[in-house]
C-alpha cells in the first residue's frame, strides 16, 4: 500500500452528498400516523403527568412502547432527522406544542388504553390542523 498525503486526492473523485429528502411536517406526522396505525391493537404506554415536570424534565421524558418510541424505530424519520424518543424529540421534529404534545401523549388524557389505532386519529388530527386538533378535545 503506498501512502500519500491527503491533499493528493482532491479531484480523484467526484463524491456528491447524498441529502436526506426533507419531510414537511404534514408528512412528518402522516408517516408516524402511518406507523401507529398498522398495529390499531398496539396498546402503547402514554407519559404520565407531563404537565407536572419542569421544561428542561419534560423534554427528557420517554417510555418504552410510547407512541414516540414507534416513531423513533423508524428508519424512514430517523434519516428525516429524529434523534431519539424523548418527548423533546417528538417536539423538535414533529413541530408540536406543548398543548399539543400533551393532548396526544399525556395519561390525562388517555380514558382506558391507548392503543394504536386512537394514537394515529390523534397524530392525523393534529397533522390536519393545529386548531383543529384543540376543538376535538373542547
Amino acid at each position: 500500500m503506498k501512502h500519500q498525503p491527503i491533499h493528493e486526492f482532491d479531484g480523484l473523485a467526484d463524491i456528491e452528498q447524498v441529502k436526506a429528502p426533507t419531510l414537511s411536517r404534514r408528512e412528518r406526522l402522516q408517516r408516524w400516523a402511518e406507523l401507529l396505525g398498522r398495529e390499531p391493537h398496539r396498546q402503547l404506554k402514554p407519559l404520565s403527568r407531563v404537565e407536572f415536570y419542569a421544561e428542561r424534565e419534560r423534554a427528557l421524558l420517554r417510555g418504552d412502547n410510547s407512541p414516540i418510541s414507534v416513531a423513533a424505530a423508524d428508519p424512514v424519520l430517523r434519516e428525516a432527522g429524529l434523534h431519539g424518543d424523548t418527548l423533546g424529540d417528538a417536539q423538535s421534529f414533529f413541530e408540536l406544542s406543548d398543548a399539543e404534545a400533551h393532548m396526544l401523549l399525556c395519561d390525562c388524557h388517555i380514558v382506558g388504553q391507548m392503543d394504536g389505532k386512537g394514537a394515529a386519529q390523534r397524530v392525523r388530527a393534529i397533522a390536519a390542523s393545529r386548531t383543529g386538533f384543540s376543538r376535538l378535545w373542547m
